[in-house]
């Protein structure tokens, strides 16, 4: 199956698109100080967040999000799929190519929080999209326009939430329809609108350098979804096959010094499976405006409870090194999985491997991938804002003899010795300054091309994507 989640804007400045950036504060409150210590003198009676925070009202913050996406998909298999189209309509109906474009705009408020020990809040948001171009034969696959739940086209999305907070010291607790950023469950923001869930998510950061999470999800929000409510999505299970009907975790991210960082979740889709993930990242300045850059991700994942999917036992590991010399960028990533069944995810953003890519994840069983990368700042050349990039990837060694025949992951149809490749090209540009400043503009070309034994798509792709941010 081709890759649903790829990222609209790589580097966008949008934190809708990019995602909120870690935060590390100190502990700054006796509260906080408690749970490092168990004994010792008093405490400041007044905290310092108290005294700066401006109220409910005052610190409100509102966001508009305008964006367009124009996507096309060619299927090259030669009819070996469905192709672009869903398998509602029959055969000789179907279109062996995708084309979606729509309109979204985004509005999100955040409250501040009311004074005193407990301080409470709301967040809301509304998003709005329109069907440009697209039709009962192109519209679904892409999974950026809404379809019925025959999947026919659907002229627009109007849909909402909102989450009610509460916060202690440097604690809070969010409980509603939200947007999570963790490795193991998260938020994509990579068509045109972007996917929420449904449950409650704790964040803490008492201490320095160190910020706590853990939620329990029971829903989530499709980003072609018309409403909310809706079950959990799982990226490769079978549709047909039952799954957990909550994902439960807790992790958090350490930043000890300014070169390192370190990321550690656990996290449970209920008798399905249990996931556990380590990330590291680490930097080494180098003269003349050079560096060095590593970061690591594993993932490990094992069947539990009632194994609703069959038996899983899943490791996959990336690791993704970088030289950079002033304003070029030269990545070799390296990724690896070992279990019989594919490296599988809760949510479509929760997937941080370095060789998951536009079109396809390089997550099949027992496969190997290799990746080269290139990128520049073309601000050195005199063109700040613009910057430019290309990516290939091959993958070998798959090997799908033995997926459980009676689990969720035997209708994918991986053979033996499967092999695959992918080549993306892109542009981005956004204005860096005057009265259109934080426009982008995201230009991608993308191929992928497999044997029958990898099981995904032959796809060629054409990617037009611009937004606009209003915020207040």
């Amino acid at each position: 199956m081709t890759r649903l989640h790829s990222t609209t804007f790589p580097a966008a400045p949008s934190p809708l698109v990019q995602g909120p950036r870690w935060r590390f504060p100190v502990v700054r409150s006796c509260w906080g100080a408690a749970l490092m210590v168990l004994a010792g003198g008093a405490c400041g009676a007044e905290d310092p967040t108290r005294e700066t925070a401006g109220g409910f009202i005052e610190d409100t913050r509102w966001s508009l999000l305008n964006r367009t996406v124009y996507e096309r998909r060619d299927y090259l298999d030669g009819g070996r799929s469905n192709g672009g189209r869903n398998a509602t309509l029959p055969r000789a109906r179907r279109s062996d190519y995708a084309e979606e474009w729509g309109y979204g705009l985004m509005g999100s408020v955040e409250s501040g929080f009311t004074r005193g020990l407990v301080g409470f809040g709301a967040d809301a948001h509304a998003y709005f999209a329109q069907n440009l171009e697209g039709d009962d034969f192109r519209v679904g696959k892409i999974r950026m326009l809404p379809v019925d739940r025959q999947g026919y086209a659907q002229d627009g999305i109007a849909r909402g939430g909102a989450a009610f907070k509460a916060r202690i010291s440097s604690t809070v607790l969010k409980v509603g329809e939200q947007r999570t950023k963790t490795p193991i469950f998260s938020s994509s923001d990579t068509r045109l609108l972007p996917e929420t869930m449904r449950g409650w998510l704790l964040t803490s950061n008492e201490f320095d350098k160190l910020t706590l999470q853990a939620g329990r999800f029971t829903g989530s929000t499709d980003r072609n979804a018309r409403g909310t409510g809706n079950p959990l999505v799982v990226n490769y299970l079978d549709p047909k096959s039952p799954r957990g009907d909550a994902f439960d975790f807790a992790g958090g991210i350490w930043k000890g010094i300014p070169s390192l960082s370190l990321t550690a979740y656990l996290g449970r889709l209920k008798d399905t499976w249990r996931t556990s993930y380590l990330g590291a990242y680490y930097t080494v300045p180098l003269q003349d405006k050079r560096a060095l850059a590593f970061d690591l991700q594993l993932y490990h994942s094992k069947d539990t409870g009632r194994a609703l999917a069959g038996p899983v036992d899943n490791t996959t590991a990336s690791l993704m090194s970088t030289y950079s010399h002033g304003a070029h960028r030269v990545g070799l990533g390296w990724q690896k999985v070992a279990g019989d069944t594919p490296f599988d995810y809760v949510t479509r953003g929760a997937i941080w491997l370095g060789n998951a890519a536009q079109l396809s994840d390089f997550n099949a069983p027992r496969e190997q991938s290799w990746q080269l990368r290139y990128e520049v700042d073309a601000a050195s050349w005199g063109a700040p804002g613009l910057s430019l990039g290309a990516a290939y990837i091959r993958g070998s060694g798959i090997d799908g003899s033995r997926v459980p025949a009676r689990g969720g992951y035997a209708w994918l149809g991986y053979g033996k010795d499967g092999r695959h490749w992918e080549r993306d090209l892109w542009l981005r540009y956004t204005v860096p300054d005057g009265a259109a400043k934080g426009l982008a503009l995201l230009l991608r070309y993308g191929v992928h091309r497999s044997n029958k034994a990898q099981g995904e798509l032959d796809a060629r792709q054409i990617r037009v994507a611009m937004e606009y941010p209003i915020g207040g």
